[in-house]
């Protein structure tokens, strides 16, 4: 659903990163809407001052490297 969002995102990620370090972004239609702290304090920002509803917009921590946005899920279960 934030496809086009996350897209330019990795677009667009060096430059991201030297300008927003560690820092958590607001990306909605391939522009950026300051930075934050908290990955809290920018979804409030997005949802309360901004207007944007949830699930529109994209909230991304700006690190280097694609571990930044790469999860890895490890299961307990062993199948047979």
């Amino acid at each position: 659903m934030l496809e086009k969002e996350f897209k330019y995102y990795l677009a667009h990620q060096e430059e991201l990163v030297k300008t927003h370090f560690n820092k958590f972004i607001i990306i909605k239609d391939e522009s950026v809407f300051g930075d934050f702290s908290t990955e809290v304090e920018a979804i409030l920002y997005a949802k309360n001052t901004l207007k944007f509803t949830l699930g529109t917009f994209l909230v991304q921590q700006c690190l280097p490297g694609k571990e930044n946005y790469t999860q890895h899920f490890h299961s307990h279960f062993i199948f047979t």
